[in-house]
């Protein structure tokens, strides 16, 4: 097979879109661009996403710092990795760590640890990680096991202050 020899496959390139071709086209006299205006001209027309013309008094900029849904993210949100109370059922050894759960590959990153309450457990195990949620706690004592919840200089994570 040569370069010459190769073509896209069937369906999957359209035709140009032809303008000023009469009026049953649909594209006739402004060929699509609408009326008048910065994106109307001809040249390059490359205005930026967030432009709202020259001189906004309120910009997108300056909005985005009471937006809600979409439009706003929290800088100080933490993402944990979760392991459920199931998973820990087969867990042989006592000590339940980061460390641990690394090196059994239960995670497979160091971002902060967080038990949820997920399942059952049978034995008695000590946890030692960042979080663990309500159930989780109830669930590892009634099993005669005892937690404890990590800060960041303990395992190890610098303070982003």
């Amino acid at each position: 097979m040569q370069q010459h020899d190769l073509k896209p496959a069937p369906g999957s390139t359209s035709a140009p879109k032809r303008v000023g071709r009469g009026h049953g086209s649909g594209l006739v006299k402004t060929s699509g661009f609408g009326q008048k205006g910065q994106k109307a001209r001809t040249g390059h027309h490359k205005v930026p996403v967030w432009f709202e013309g020259a001189p906004s008094k309120v910009n997108t900029f300056k909005r985005t710092g009471y937006k809600r849904g979409t439009g706003f993210n929290n800088p100080n949100r933490v993402e944990y990795e979760v392991v459920n109370l199931s998973q820990l059922e087969d867990w042989e050894g006592g000590e339940v760590t980061v460390e641990t759960l690394i090196a059994r590959r239960f995670i497979r990153t160091n971002k902060p640890v967080k038990v949820l309450g997920r399942g059952e457990i049978s034995k008695a195990l000590t946890v030692r990680v960042h979080r663990l949620s309500e159930s989780a706690k109830q669930k590892i004592t009634a099993a005669g096991g005892n937690y404890e919840e990590l800060t960041p200089a303990e395992s190890g994570e610098e303070d982003a202050d």
